[in-house]
C-alpha cells in the first residue's frame, strides 16, 4: 500500500494502515451485537416489539442526524482528532449502554450511533489523503472486510458470551475495540501527514448538495442501505412464510451476512485495474434484483438467493465507500460527499424496514415488497453506473486513473 509522506519511517505507515483498520472494525461491531440479545433484553425490561426495534434503528437514525456535520468538525480539528473523538464516544456508549438501566440502553446507543457516524463519514476522507489514488480502492475494500468481520465477531460471539457472563456484559465486551483502536490512533495525533506529490490542487469547496454526481453517489448508497436492512429485519419472517422453520430461516439470515464480507476482498483489487465502475455498479444493482425476485419466485433456492444479496448489499456499500473517495477532487470534498451520502443512506435505511412491516400489513404477504424491492434494485444499478463514470465532482477529472 502507498503511503502518502514517503520521507517517514516505515513504522509510520503501518501504524497508519492498522490504526485505519481498527477504526474500521468498530463501525458496525458494537451494533451487530444488539440484535441477538434483544429477546433477553426485551425481558429485562418488558419491552414492546417496537420498543426493542428502536435499539437497532436509533444507530441509524443517528447516522442520518451527525454525518451532515462530520466533515465541518474534520475542517475545524482535524482528521485524526475528531476520528479519536469518535473512539472516545463509541467506548463511552457501550460502557453507559451496559450500565443495566432502560434510559442509559437507549442514551448509550445513541451514543455509539454518532460516533460511529463520525468514523463512517471520515473514513474515506482519510483515506482519499494518505494513499495514492490507485491504492484507494484496494485501501477501502481491506476496510469493509475488516467491518464485516468484527461485526460477524460481535454477532457470533453475543449469545455465547451471555450465557456465561450475562446480556449486559456481553454488550460491554465490544468496548474492546474503539480502546485498542483509540491507544494505536495516539500514534498519529502528534503530527499530520504531508499531501502526496501527485495530489490534485484543491479546487474552492464546491456545493456538494447541488452536484448530480454526488446525488447518484448518495442515491446509490441510499437505495443499497435502505434494502440491505429492510432484509436484515425481514428477511426471517419472508422465509417463515415461505414455509421454513425458524432454525432454517436463521441460517439463511447468517449466509446473507457473512456473504456480505466477501465483495470488500477482491473488489479493491478489480477496481484497480479497470478505466471506471459503471458495469461493477450496475451489477450490484442487478444481483440483488435477482436475489429478490429468486425470493419471491424459487424461494426452494433460498441459500443462493441468501448468498446473492449479501454479496450484492455488502459490494454495494464497498462501492459507495470508493465513490465517496474517487469521486471528490480532495479530501475535504470528499468528507462532504461522505457526509450528505451517509446522512440521506442511512435516513432511508432507518425507516425502510417501518414500512416494509406497514406494507406487510396492509397487503397481508411479502410479495409486494419483494416486488418493490426489485424495482428499487434496478433503479440502484442505473445509479451505479451513472456514479461509476470516471469523472469526479465539478467536471473533474481523476488525475491518477488505474
Amino acid at each position: 500500500m502507498t503511503y502518502r509522506d514517503n520521507s517517514l519511517p516505515l513504522a509510520r505507515p503501518a501504524l497508519l494502515i492498522a490504526g485505519l483498520l481498527l477504526i474500521a472494525a468498530n463501525l458496525r461491531a458494537p451494533i451487530t451485537g444488539v440484535a441477538p440479545l434483544l429477546e433477553p433484553i426485551r425481558s429485562a425490561f418488558s419491552l414492546s416489539p417496537a420498543q426493542a426495534g428502536l435499539l437497532t434503528t436509533l444507530p441509524l437514525l443517528a447516522f442520518a442526524a451527525v454525518s451532515p456535520f462530520a466533515a465541518g468538525f474534520a475542517r475545524r480539528w482535524g482528521l485524526e482528532r475528531v476520528l479519536f473523538t469518535a473512539l472516545i464516544l463509541i467506548a463511552a456508549g457501550v460502557a453507559l449502554r451496559s450500565a443495566g438501566t432502560l434510559g442509559c440502553l437507549y442514551l448509550g446507543t445513541g451514543i455509539i450511533g454518532a460516533g460511529i457516524a463520525v468514523g463512517n463519514v471520515l473514513l474515506p476522507g482519510l483515506i482519499k489523503r494518505d494513499f495514492a489514488a490507485s491504492r484507494v480502492a484496494t485501501v477501502t475494500g481491506t476496510c469493509a472486510v475488516t467491518m464485516g468481520a468484527a461485526a460477524a465477531i460481535a454477532s457470533g460471539g453475543a449469545v455465547p458470551l451471555a450465557g456465561h457472563i450475562g446480556w449486559p456484559a456481553a454488550l460491554a465486551a465490544v468496548i474492546v475495540f474503539p480502546l485498542i483502536a483509540m491507544l494505536l490512533w495516539s500514534a498519529q495525533l502528534g503530527a499530520r501527514t504531508a499531501p502526496a506529490a501527485d495530489a490534485a490542487v484543491p479546487p474552492p469547496p464546491g456545493r456538494i448538495w447541488h452536484s448530480a454526481l454526488a446525488w447518484q453517489v448518495t442515491l446509490f448508497m441510499g437505495i443499497n442501505s435502505t434494502l440491505y436492512y429492510v432484509m436484515v429485519a425481514w428477511l426471517p419472517a419472508i422465509l417463515a412464510a415461505k414455509g421454513f422453520t425458524p432454525a432454517a430461516a436463521g441460517s439463511l439470515h447468517g449466509v446473507m451476512q457473512l456473504s456480505a464480507a466477501l465483495p470488500g476482498l477482491v473488489l479493491g483489487p478489480i477496481i484497480a485495474r479497470l478505466k471506471d465502475q459503471k458495469l461493477i455498479g450496475a451489477a450490484a444493482g442487478a444481483l440483488m434484483a435477482v436475489a429478490l425476485l429468486g425470493f419471491l419466485l424459487l424461494p426452494t433456492w433460498a441459500t443462493l438467493w441468501a448468498f446473492f444479496l449479501g454479496v450484492s448489499s455488502g459490494g454495494g456499500l464497498t462501492l459507495a465507500l470508493i465513490f465517496m473517495s474517487l469521486r471528490a477532487s480532495h479530501v475535504h470534498q470528499a468528507a462532504a460527499l461522505s457526509g450528505m451520502a451517509q446522512s440521506i443512506g442511512y435516513l432511508l435505511a432507518a425507516t425502510g424496514p417501518i414500512l416494509a412491516g406497514k406494507a406487510r400489513d396492509l397487503t397481508g404477504d411479502w410479495r409486494a415488497l419483494l416486488l418493490v424491492g426489485v424495482v428499487l434494485a434496478g433503479v440502484m444499478a442505473v445509479f451505479g453506473a451513472l456514479a461509476g463514470r470516471d469523472r469526479q465532482i465539478g467536471g473533474h477529472h481523476p488525475p491518477n486513473r488505474p
